[in-house]
């Protein structure tokens, strides 16, 4: 028997292989940080070593764009370099355009400058999932930072503005570049690995939980929309995933309309499964269905093996497609089997597109290629961008008027860094205001530690390889804090702004009121813009989500005449489909009168009419008469479950 340890008594040699085990742990983890922080320092050190060869007057903003750049993942920094070489091309244009227009007039100049800065919020609100997103900060904070330059004591353009953008221009892409080349040559990538298992996961989950579905239709049908939700989110996530492997390789930018029909797809999928799972609670028809789909499909895991999908994307798309075939083609006699064939066809065709892209991703040699896609830019709701425009251009005026009535001599700083804050966190909604104070934070922190090493570490070394070891103090654990999730904007600012405070010429000055004062005009900035979001707050997300489903509804009205968000997609599909084949002579005028009950928020009455039609239908026992009952019975189902959300708002 095993004794019991006295009250007291402790195992050391327990405790040691615990301590251990743990150690080892945390070493395992901490390594990829700690390579990430050197490769970050190395980026800073090669930026700040050409800026310096190059004799450019500022070096330090290339070691804060190489701070900025360099990302935990080498699809993300490629990306993003690129967009943003880009947009500080444009920046610096602009800016040169807006002296040439004012060369002498200070007040309109500072207005453009803050338009301009609200414009290009404005174009990275609507962008925000998309590098192009990058590419409108950079072009804000380039003009801001050549402003910057050019500015006298209380503002006004000079002569020189056309030499200064293109060494400001200079310094952030070299930056860039070095960056790049720094990740380059210490990352390989595995971008397109992670987002192919992302597809196939997501796509076998849908295939598992669908056939669920159809396996246990009846009263007992278990509620499956917190499943459906959850893998919507994880379909939404894909976007920055997509976004670095096409960072990582140029052949995936080219069959770029493919990935993003293959998102559309998985979406279409999920939402053809709520349908057959809402009409599934009030009949239990789906062994039919469920025996004519295929083996590999009805044997998919619910929360499925990607390693599986992946072996054969392109095999299991055309299994995918002949099954659509099949549910086409499926004799049913009823409304309710047709509806069932129906959206069975519809999840399998967008599952199809999901596993086009994963051929796509893994190289699969059978993928037949690229068949014409066409992808549009849809902006759903203008108004985040414009809310996220407003308090730019209000911060930056602000900003702008007390320089002008303090004549502070570093508030050009001051503007620029509370640009840089506001372009940079505008487009993150209601974490803008977090993210803000951590980068004031941060900022406070990077402020005190080159404090440190200017003033107690600096005096007496010489050389680049002196200056390199002593940054490379903060740089790399500071670094390895931006790979982790925790408070990674703190981390960002520490990294990105200490080589700036420390304002490192090829004759270094040790001037303490200069120093303290620039970081002030540093701290201010960036405050600003954090006050900013506190007092002009954006959107809440509980609104932005009313008004979207309110504009979906409004669009669903619209479709009607001429819940759920997934609901409305559903029953809009529906509609339309309804429309296209239910034009039969002596037909029109009841399904008229039932879209235009959908149309004025009368679901109670547009269902009424919607049953009428499908009993003047039921005569009529041939295909395009079943599949037009079928879509009927979708909306009835559909305006049955979410009346409270399709009658909301009725006109008067």
């Amino acid at each position: 028997m095993t004794e019991a340890a006295a009250p007291g008594q402790s195992f050391p040699i327990a405790s040691s292989a615990t301590f251990a085990t743990r150690l080892a742990n945390a070493s395992r983890a901490a390594g990829p940080l700690l390579f990430f922080g050197l490769r970050l320092w190395v980026s800073v050190c090669l930026a700040l070593y050409l800026a310096f060869w190059l004799e450019l007057d500022n070096p330090d903003w290339a070691g804060v764009t190489a701070a900025l750049v360099c990302q935990p993942h080498l699809g993300a920094s490629l990306r993003k370099g690129w967009y943003r070489m880009i947009g500080t091309v444009v920046g610096g244009v602009a800016i040169v355009v807006l002296t040439a227009c004012f060369p002498q007039d200070r007040v309109a100049f500072l207005v453009g400058l803050a338009l301009w800065g609200a414009g290009c919020a404005f174009v990275a609100t609507i962008l925000r999932n998309s590098s192009l997103a990058l590419a409108a900060q950079l072009a804000g904070i380039t003009a801001a930072i050549i402003a910057s330059s050019e500015l006298g004591a209380t503002g006004g353009a000079n002569g020189e503005v056309f030499m200064l953008a293109v060494i400001r221009c200079t310094e952030i892409c070299i930056g860039i570049v070095s960056a790049g080349v720094v990740l380059l040559g210490t990352d390989f990538g595995n971008a397109s690995r992670r987002l192919a298992t992302l597809f196939a996961a997501i796509s076998a989950e849908i295939a598992g939980g669908f056939t669920g579905t159809l396996a246990l239709a009846g009263s007992e049908l278990p509620d499956t929309q917190p499943a459906r939700s959850e893998l919507i989110r994880r379909v939404i996530a894909l976007d920055p995933v997509i976004d670095e492997a096409f960072g990582e390789s140029a052949q995936l930018r080219y069959h770029s309309p493919v990935l993003q029909t293959a998102v559309n797809g998985l979406i279409a999928a999920i939402a053809g499964w709520r349908v057959v799972w809402v009409h599934l609670t009030r009949r239990s028809e789906a062994g039919v269905v469920l025996r004519s789909l295929p083996q590999e499909l009805r044997s998919a895991p619910k929360h499925g093996k990607p390693l599986l999908w992946m072996a054969d994307p392109t095999g299991l798309r055309r299994i995918c497609e002949a099954a659509v075939g099949t549910m086409t083609a499926l004799p049913a006699p009823t409304p309710s089997l047709r509806l069932l064939t129906d959206q069975t066809a519809a999840v399998l065709a967008g599952i199809s597109h999901a596993l086009n892209g994963l051929a796509v991703l893994v190289a699969d040699p059978a993928w037949p290629g690229p068949r014409g896609y066409r992808v549009r830019l849809h902006v759903p709701d203008w108004l985040p961008s414009l809310v996220s425009a407003g308090p730019v251009f209000v911060t930056i005026g602000a900003v702008e008027l007390f320089w002008i009535i303090t004549q502070w001599p570093n508030g050009a700083l001051a503007i620029t860094f509370a640009v840089i804050g506001v372009l940079l966190f505008s487009p993150r909604a209601d974490q803008a205001y977090a993210g803000a104070v951590g980068f004031v934070v941060g900022t406070g922190l990077s402020a005190a530690l080159a404090a440190v090493i200017a003033f107690a570490v600096f005096p007496g070394k010489e050389g680049f390889a002196a200056f390199s070891i002593a940054i490379g103090l903060v740089l790399v654990p500071a670094g390895a804090g931006v790979a982790q999730p925790w408070q990674t904007p703190m981390f960002t600012a520490m990294t990105a702004f200490f080589s700036f405070l420390l304002a490192p010429t090829n004759e270094m000055s040790y001037d303490v009121i200069q120093f303290y004062n620039r970081a002030l005009a540093i701290v201010a900035g960036l405050g600003i813009a954090a006050l900013s979001f506190r007092l002009l707050p954006p959107l809440s997300p509980a609104f932005r989500t009313r008004r979207l489903m309110t504009l979906t509804l409004r669009d669903l009205r619209r479709l009607a005449i001429g819940a759920q968000l997934v609901t409305a997609l559903s029953v809009g599909s529906a509609i339309i489909q309804l429309r296209r084949i239910a034009r039969c002579p002596g037909l029109a005028p009841e399904l008229d009168a039932a879209l235009e009950a959908v149309a004025r928020g009368d679901s109670a009455m547009a269902t009424t009419h919607l049953g009428q039609l499908d009993v003047a239908l039921a005569a009529r026992p041939d295909t395009a008469g079943l599949q037009v009952r079928g879509s009927i019975l979708a909306i009835s189902e559909g305006l049955l479950q979410h009346a409270t959300y399709f009658d909301a708002g009725a006109p008067a």
